[in-house]
């Protein structure tokens, strides 16, 4: 009896359904250990089911001063440690017991294998697993357990080779006692400057949502958010908006309250406060489970996962998308490029509005919930998730992830070894080769260009290059707006308002370094005699033809023809000095042609509405004697002819 019990408490201990046979070349024999130490094994064993691991480790260790060669004890230590994550210690512990009985310990070669994985040393995992699977008496199940493990050391391995690390150091930096408590933090969330961070604090069953500032780089003491949004019930998986003005996240309110049971609510900032909880409404909460909602930083959508059951399985990750009456629609599906039949969670869009980093685990990875990350590549279409590799992801749980706005700072929730207790909130450098690209804060006001009067609008920011809106942003009352943009790119920015011209401009950020980007944007009210450069019209050198790039700013052009129907407009070509100016006003005057035309080609604008002429040199905005002059001068006007 007594090595039927021992065995099959230490195959409890290490979590694995083995088969393990006598053989008749092993040497240890459970029935003869020596039974003080078998006792203290038992007491052990209880100690270790209960949880209280530290005081069976002791218990085990006085059975192995009594019995020093007692295998199965060494076994489950080794167990133990893997539970407590503490894999070098559990990797020697088993090799100390093959060291014993290389035959007795043999089916212990596949959770051997699954700590040396917890070292990062999946090459000689695939080993331990390939050895294991060379046993000839495993069952079914034992071999389906080593054949997925092998598949995990397998694709870690394929990881290593495809995306190799180069000089990667992992040390993710415990955010210290003013953030971290003896209870549990997770669920980290960021504002664009990366100096208040919000979370979620599990104290006993209840969870609320804390904060702290960063000053002179150092987190002040955490605090309970004021106002309404902490109540008696559950509040969790919170995603604060880049403009530290609105607060998404899930909860568990009593019926009546409620769709089903996590629903999705929305705070706002009040100067009392956060406001108390919105449902998003029944178009984007069901019966089902909703949570881990994450906002986009223009605040036009929000991502998060659900369990409703026209998904791909399991828990899937949708989005919905503001209303222009300020509701949330329907939500949609990210589609199968991001969602697998597992579980698909904690989506964070990145401050570039492009980037979507999220946990899986039905994607390939290390054997459970990994960080993925995957770009936008347009409304629709997402691309191929890409892990993010050891030692970020590892064989355990890995779980909600943010990424400050310099792209390479990572906040996320971890149980290591310097926790203060629970989950603390830890951060690390992301590899290099894995960052989405730096974004910058662009701020300013649009305003009345002749009262100075702050306009509520609606601001587009597009890609020069790919023609791509990135982003449209809707100001406040004041006309103030924050936005987040990639640096390395130049971007267009423009405004429609009715009564207006729209505005246009592009900027260059390919080589901007500070973390702040002003734009006030003035717009003129339409009437005669209001001009305005098009900004976003251009034509190669000594061309006529409009490039491309010029094709969104033309489309808005003939928008604004139509929202005001009555308007006549001339569009005035000009020139810089260079060349001789008969050149000069005959491609000035083609350039001014070639918009009319596009304009009157959309067969929506009448030809008595548009005038075109080309200036050539002779009404230069800038001084010509310099490249940037020149290139003022080189421009493509609007200006009213009448209302």
């Amino acid at each position: 009896m007594m090595k039927k019990t021992v065995l099959k408490k230490s195959i409890v201990i290490v979590n694995l359904i083995l088969i393990a046979q006598y053989c008749t070349a092993q040497w240890y024999d459970p029935e003869k250990v020596n039974k003080k130490a078998f006792n203290l094994s038992e007491k052990a064993y209880t100690a270790a089911t209960d949880g209280k691991y530290a005081e069976a480790i002791t218990l085990y260790n006085k059975a192995l001063t009594i019995e020093p060669k007692y295998v199965d004890v060494y076994l489950s230590i080794a167990g133990i440690y893997a539970e407590l994550k503490q894999y070098d210690s559990s990797v020697a512990t088993f090799e100390k017991s093959f060291l014993l009985d290389s035959v007795y310990t043999e089916t212990y070669y596949l959770p051997y294998s699954i700590s040396l994985a917890g070292t990062g040393k999946f090459d000689k995992a695939l080993n331990a697993a390939n050895r294991f699977l060379m046993i000839s008496y495993l069952n079914e199940q034992s071999k389906r357990a080593g054949r997925y493990r092998k598949s995990i050391y397998e694709f870690a391995l394929e990881h290593e080779r495809k995306y190799p690390v180069k000089n990667y150091v992992f040390a993710p930096q415990n955010l210290g006692d003013s953030v971290n408590s003896k209870y549990s933090e997770y669920y980290p969330s960021l504002t664009i400057e990366n100096n208040n961070i919000v979370f979620t604090r599990r104290i006993d069953d209840d969870e609320d949502f804390y904060e702290s500032n960063l000053t002179a780089n150092k987190w002040d003491l955490s605090k309970p958010l004021s106002g309404k949004v902490n109540t008696i019930y559950r509040e969790g998986a919170e995603n604060i908006s880049q403009d530290g003005e609105m607060l998404v996240f899930a909860a568990d309110y009593p019926q009546g309250q409620t769709q089903g049971s996590f629903d999705l609510y929305v705070s706002y900032k009040t100067k009392t406060g956060w406001s108390e909880a919105e449902n998003l409404g029944p178009l984007v909460n069901t019966d089902y489970w909703e949570s881990s909602p994450c906002i986009s930083p223009d605040k036009r959508d929000i991502y998060f996962s659900s369990l409703r059951p026209d998904g791909y399985g399991g828990a899937d990750i949708w989005v919905t998308h503001r209303l222009p009456n300020g509701k949330w629609s329907r939500p949609e599906n990210l589609g199968d490029s991001i969602n697998t039949e597992g579980n698909e969670g904690c989506p964070f869009i990145y401050s570039d509005n492009q980037t979507l980093f999220f946990n899986s685990n039905g994607q390939k990875g290390y054997g459970q919930s990994d960080l993925f990350f995957s770009k936008k590549i347009n409304d629709s279409i997402w691309s191929a998730p890409q892990n993010l590799g050891y030692p970020i992801n590892t064989i355990d749980e890995e779980g909600s992830l943010v990424v400050a706005s310099d792209g390479s700072t990572a906040y996320y929730a971890s149980d290591r070894s310097d926790s203060r207790g629970g989950l603390d909130l830890y951060s690390f450098q992301l590899r290099e080769d894995m960052r989405p690209p730096k974004t910058l804060w662009v701020k300013g006001k649009v305003f009345d260009s002749k009262t100075k009067n702050g306009l509520p609008s609606n601001i587009e920011l597009t890609d020069i290059n790919t023609r791509r809106v990135i982003t449209k942003i809707q100001t406040d009352e004041d006309g103030n707006y924050l936005a987040t943009l990639p640096v390395g790119k130049e971007y267009a920015f423009n405004v429609n308002r009715k009564g207006y011209l729209f505005f246009s401009e592009n900027y260059d950020l390919n080589n901007n370094r500070d973390t702040t980007f002003t734009a006030d944007i003035p717009l003129q009210p339409i009437e005669a005699g209001a001009k305005i450069v098009l900004k976003n019209i251009f034509f190669d050198s000594k061309k006529t033809e409009l490039k491309p790039e010029s094709i969104s700013e033309l489309n808005r052009l003939i928008q604004l023809m139509n929202d005001n129907p009555k308007l006549v407009i001339q569009i005035a070509g000009h020139t810089d000095n260079v060349g001789k100016p008969a050149d000069n006003l005959i491609l000035s005057n083609g350039r001014a042609t070639a918009v009319a035309n596009y304009l009157l080609a959309s067969r929506q604008i009448a030809k008595n509405r548009i005038q075109s002429k080309g200036f050539g040199e002779t009404s230069p905005i800038s001084d010509n004697n310099t490249d940037q002059g020149k290139a003022q001068n080189r421009r493509t006007e609007l200006s009213v002819i009448s209302n």
